[in-house]
Formats: structure tokens, sequence, C-alpha cells
């Protein structure tokens, strides 16, 4: 059987076309991949499903990146506020990995929102964290009022004690020497390009 040069319908180029249009080749670059690993190492004890873990850290670096948040700090806080338990409820009623109050939602204007939900829990808190960041002069202050506990420095030290404690995270020398000649354009002193 010969192979023959046949008339290509149009609708079929128009459906290529559209089916490919958003199609970009993804590279993830080492330090990437070096952050990746590293909190994921940090969190096996506690999140046994390396699918949902390694899911669950993307999200927290995007949601992190679109409020201008530095992700190490979002990791420390739910550390500290649910222990990445997606289901954690406090004695007050915050909800969600991130711990948020529930009458965010109807301010949100969203009453329905599932703050169980860990992409909807990094929303929401991110949102609110970043906020009271714009809001206060003194990060320990942003991080108290996201506790509710302005004018105490309880929970902003421990949030700071756990993030240098647990969630630093340092780009290696080979990463560096790599990224530079690979990627000259590229700032590599942070990991993932934190702000």
């Amino acid at each position: 059987m010969s192979l023959q040069a046949q008339p290509v319908d149009p609708a079929l180029v128009q459906a290529l076309q559209q089916a490919t249009s958003d199609i970009q080749e993804q590279t993830i670059d080492l330090d990437s991949l070096l952050w990746l690993s590293s909190m994921s190492e940090r969190i096996d004890n506690r999140i046994k499903n390396p699918f949902y873990r390694i899911r669950l850290l993307e999200a927290v670096y995007t949601e992190a990146e679109m409020a201008g948040l530095d992700p190490q700090l979002v990791l420390a806080v739910i550390d500290i506020e649910s222990n990445f338990d997606r289901y954690a409820t406090s004695r007050v009623g915050a909800q969600g990995l991130m711990q948020v109050m529930p009458f965010w939602k109807d301010v949100y204007g969203k009453p329905n929102d599932d703050l169980y939900n860990p992409l909807t829990s990094l929303r929401y808190g991110c949102t609110i964290l970043r906020h009271y960041l714009d809001k206060h002069d003194d990060p320990a202050d942003a991080l108290a009022a996201y506790n509710g506990s302005l004018g105490r420095s309880t929970y902003p030290d421990k949030i700071m004690r756990r993030l240098t404690s647990r969630w630093q995270f340092e780009v290696d020398a080979y990463s560096k020497q790599t990224s530079k000649k690979s990627m000259a354009s590229t700032n590599t002193g942070t990991a993932l390009g934190q702000p």
C-alpha cells in the first residue's frame, strides 16, 4: 500500500492549530529541581504520597510567587499552623493548611469555598499574608496580624525560628556555576526566582 498525498481537510488543520497553539516546551532548571527535592525530603515523613507532596510544593511555590511571598516563609507558616494537615481545624475554627478563618470566605464573597482544599487554603492564606505584609512595616507585626495575635511576638518568633531551622534553602556552588554558564540572564542566587 503506498501513501499518496491526500487533500488536507481545512477543519483538521484548524483543529490542530487550536490544539497546539499553547504548547510550549517547559524546562525545569537545576535550582527548581534542587528546591523541590530538598523541600520534599523535609516533609516526606508528614506527607507520604510523593505525587501529592510534589504537587503541593509546586502549588506553594506558585501561590507564594503570585502573592510576592518567599515560598519558604509560606512553608514555615503551614508547618506551624497545620503541620501540613490539610484537614486541620484549630480550636477557634481556622481551617486547612494555612489555618484560614471561615469568615474570610464571606469577605471574599465566596461562602461555598472549601478551606480544606489545599489550593483554596493557599490562595486565601497567601493573599491574606501579603495584605498584612503590605499593611505593616514590620514583618513580625504582619505575621502576628495573620495569626490574630498583633502586639505579641510569640507567633512571629516561632515562624522565624522554623523558617531558619527547617526551611532555609541555599543554592549550592555547583548549581551556581552551572546556572551562570547556561543561563547568564537568570539570577540563580535564590531558589526558583524567589522575590
